[in-house]
């Protein structure tokens, strides 16, 4: 087990280091990688010397944990440079040159001529937004001034006004500044004239790969679900019969897992905002897959659009998860509680870890679930406790999770940026008593804290979607959380 979860955490850690920070510095991926996995080594050479019995000391954890990051830093930045041109990258680096305090020296570079200055101040009504002050970057018009209407209104008009007068030359972005002030911000639109061509061969080319990566998937997760299942491998190469013991776990995992996926897809859709189909990742090993992404090809509109699209794929895993808990859960064994029940052990798993998995476990197996059981989980019921899992990752309030988007899209990225900091320091701090979520605490501490905005930025959610997101917080704290002592008395486990 130690074994795959260190193979696991490596994984996941180099393909998070190669995504948000191999584009931006020099230093080579691999150190970075050696440097954050450093931690995770010495805690799995202790384990494995003097067993899982004997708890390392506090030292032990901490001060490699703060020694990596400060090293991995330092190397980050020795070898920090410009990202390249890309539109996404364009938008980032003209945000945060934007909310940067220090005054710049105009650049010799303009995304637009001198003499077009005065149509683009006409953008601007001054009943609307009364424009005082036009910054240039090397990719970017920043635009100050003050808002005299409501922020939707606003943006509507000058969106149209920019359109009227530049065509489709920029993205128009709405963003709040440090100072509280919104401000707007012209990006070259360096995909207008891609939008239109290939469109046809690129579906088929996403509608490929999506099956494909989808069938691997079924077959990986068919060979885990018959391990899973109690099937040994040498068995399953004397009798091939035999993998048909792990579709119940592969159906019950890829139909989670693609429903919360497609949940995102069509609510972007329903926004019309571009993005691929759902990609699975299959993995030959541990779960079986790595779970599925989508990508989006287009800018998000407005705060409500990213809100929707966010809060749609763990609402829709999480209404997909339950039947299948449920049914995994009437159909699981009591074994008695052990020194092996834990978290991640499937065979001897107590439900009280968790507050909604205890609730679900009482309401499906009544009073044979006692204070003293744990539970034995049918495949169906371990593919519903990785949608558990996935549900609770993804609204983890961090950056760019689902969790992340939603918080942003209820409070701003601001406030948004100082919720994820709190939410990875209090996870670390959980994860030292709890070591099941000490994998998730360091994937935290290196997932971006900033999320890119959404062209309107500004105008904030209504009544009902910030209800809403509250709820989302309410679940993850229900799937996070231990089952109190007092409504485990309760319900008598």
């Amino acid at each position: 087990m130690t074994f795959w979860f260190l193979l696991l955490l490596g994984l996941a850690t180099y393909l998070i280091v190669q995504r948000s920070v191999a584009h931006i510095t020099r230093t080579p991926v691999w150190l970075l990688w050696l440097v954050l996995m450093t931690p995770a080594f010495i805690l799995t050479s202790w384990t494995l010397i003097y067993g899982a019995e004997k708890s390392p000391p506090p030292g032990l954890i901490i001060w490699p944990l703060i020694l990596s990051l400060l090293l991995y830093w330092i190397l980050f930045l020795s070898g920090h440079r410009v990202p390249e041109n890309t539109q996404s990258q364009t938008q980032a680096t003209a945000l945060q040159s934007t909310n940067n305090s220090t005054t710049t020296e105009p650049l010799p570079v303009r995304p637009i001529e001198p003499a077009e200055e005065t149509n683009l101040r006409n953008c601007f009504p001054w009943s609307v937004y009364y424009i005082q002050n036009i910054e240039y970057r090397p990719q970017a018009v920043v635009c100050r001034g003050q808002l005299r209407t409501k922020a939707n209104q606003a943006y509507q008009q000058i969106k149209a006004n920019i359109e009227g007068q530049f065509g489709d030359r920029f993205l128009l972005i709405f963003q709040e500044g440090m100072d509280g002030k919104p401000f707007f911000v012209l990006v070259p639109n360096t995909q207008a004239a891609k939008q239109n061509t290939k469109r046809s061969l690129d579906n088929l080319t996403q509608a490929a790969t999506a099956l494909t990566l989808l069938l691997l998937t079924l077959v990986t997760t068919t060979l885990m679900g018959s391990q899973i299942a109690g099937i040994e491998l040498t068995k399953l190469k004397s009798d091939l019969t035999l993998l048909t013991n792990g579709l119940p776990y592969a159906f019950g995992l890829i139909t989670i897992l693609g429903i919360h996926e497609l949940g995102h897809y069509f609510t972007a859709r329903f926004h019309k905002i571009r993005s691929t189909l759902p990609y699975f990742i299959p993995v030959p090993f541990f779960l079986g897959t790595f779970g599925a992404f989508i990508q989006m090809r287009s800018p998000i509109p407005n705060r409500k659009a990213l809100f929707d699209v966010s809060i749609a794929g763990p609402i829709a895993g999480f209404i997909a998860t339950l039947p299948l808990l449920l049914w995994g859960l009437a159909h699981s064994e009591v074994v008695p509680l052990s020194e092996k029940t834990g978290l991640l052990n499937p065979n001897a798993l107590n439900p009280k870890y968790s507050i909604l998995l205890a609730l679900l476990s009482k309401l499906a197996l009544g009073s044979e679930l006692t204070a003293k059981s744990a539970l034995d989980l049918h495949p169906i019921a371990v593919a519903g406790f990785l949608g558990l899992i996935v549900t609770a990752l993804n609204l983890m309030p961090v950056g760019q999770l689902d969790g992340g988007h939603i918080v942003h899209a209820m409070f701003g990225q601001r406030t948004a940026v100082a919720i994820g900091q709190i939410s990875r320091l209090l996870l670390l701090i959980l994860s030292f008593v709890r070591q099941e979520f000490l994998l998730w605490a360091i994937l935290l501490l290196f997932i971006p804290l900033i999320d890119e905005p959404a062209l309107n930025d500004v105008t904030e959610l209504d009544n009902k979607r910030d209800i809403l997101g509250l709820l989302a917080i309410a679940l993850l704290l229900l799937i996070v959380l231990p089952l109190p002592e007092v409504l485990a008395r309760v319900l008598q486990i």
